[in-house]
């Protein structure tokens, strides 16, 4: 069983598709309060934590935040984290009032051709020794 630190949100992210890895050096570069830990979605602890708390990747395979045994997909995840960054950005929880399903539409469409958008890696990120601690590991 995995133990994520007390306190934190982890991230799991797609460590191989360029969009993601933008996404992640963003959200470390505005992580202030040190929120956040990543685990990429295909590495060793990545699969654990897609076990243990029974995630269908097939569904849910861009971007998924587990706070304290509640998993948060697509749109609720992406508001989530912005709430907890030090950005413009932070803005866009407006839109949270509105139901997922809405805001899930363009979330879809954007994750289902981020490969075709954005590109994709032969191979996971590794992270910046600066912040490698950042990256939860086995």
């Amino acid at each position: 069983m995995i133990i994520i630190p007390e306190n934190k949100i982890v991230i799991l992210f797609d460590g191989v598709c360029n969009m993601c890895i933008s996404s992640v050096k963003f959200i470390i570069k505005r992580d202030s309060k040190d929120v956040f830990r990543f685990v990429s979605i295909q590495s060793d602890i990545g699969q654990l934590l897609i076990k243990q708390n029974n995630i269908d990747v097939n569904k849910n395979d861009s971007i998924i935040l587990i706070d304290d045994k509640k998993i948060k997909y697509r749109s609720n995840a992406v508001l989530t984290l912005l709430w907890y960054l030090n950005t413009f950005w932070k803005v866009l929880v407006i839109f949270y009032p509105l139901p997922s399903f809405l805001r899930d539409i363009l979330y879809k469409f954007i994750a289902k051709r981020r490969y075709i958008f954005f590109g994709r890696k032969n191979k996971c990120m590794i992270p910046d020794k600066k912040y490698e601690f950042k990256f939860l590991n086995l």
